[in-house]
């Protein structure tokens, strides 16, 4: 399930990252990839403890729990913090696999990575390349968001940055441990609210909404690991 959240954050929200982004002190990306990842990875990352970081971090799991279609998709028990990473001059990051687990820094919380998030801080006529190109059993997808937008897939999925040849790409990345474990439930549940939503929008009386929301609520309780 490939998710696009558009608008996530405002112009004026986007300009102010921007701007912090442009001014921090980057690493090199590869310092947190595994062994694997290392080989295929050449960006330059934001170090974890990043006063920078942890605020523009911070300004997004605020915008995405208050986002419904994100809270819909992606059903949150865990989140790690956001990362953030810099490609320029050719930089890449080849097919690769996250790994399964990742710890909080500074803690032993552990999350799994159900799902991983991008957020894009640059507008695509800003730089060439750089599409995130993943893929899984819905086929292989390119993308490569306005800034403010963000695109949630599978955490399982095969992906891959393209080199970047001109400009410079500013994104952050993160993964969610859901509440609920299998992929497939959970697209299912997705769906079934999503048409919720719609028929409650429509028809806020209807007296299916209530049939429809409980059974929703009752395959959630089945299926969560909480």
């Amino acid at each position: 399930m490939l998710i696009r959240i558009p608008a996530l954050l405002t112009p004026e929200e986007v300009r102010h990252c921007r701007l912090a982004l442009e001014a921090a002190a980057w690493q090199d990306g590869r310092t947190t990839a595994g062994h694997v990842a290392a080989q295929v990875k050449s960006n330059l990352q934001l170090p974890l403890d990043s006063q920078t970081g942890q605020q523009i971090g911070d300004l997004l799991l605020d915008r995405l729990g208050r986002n419904p279609l994100f809270m819909s998709a992606a059903l949150p028990f865990k989140v790690l913090p956001p990362r953030f990473n810099r490609y320029e001059g050719g930089d890449t990051y080849g097919n690769h696999i996250d790994n399964a687990f990742f710890t909080i820094p500074g803690t032993a919380i552990k999350v799994r990575t159900d799902i991983s998030t991008t957020v894009f801080f640059s507008d695509p006529e800003e730089y060439e390349g750089g599409e995130l190109v993943v893929e899984d059993t819905f086929g292989q997808q390119s993308v490569k968001l306005a800034a403010g937008d963000a695109i949630v897939y599978p955490g399982t999925s095969l992906h891959r940055v393209n080199p970047v040849t001109r400009g410079t790409r500013y994104a952050s990345f993160f993964w969610t441990q859901s509440l609920i474990k299998s992929a497939e439930q959970r697209r299912l549940l997705f769906d079934l609210d999503q048409s919720i939503q719609g028929l409650t929008a429509e028809q806020p009386e209807h007296p299916r909404v209530a049939a429809l929301s409980g059974t929703y609520h009752n395959l959630l309780r089945m299926w969560s690991e909480a």
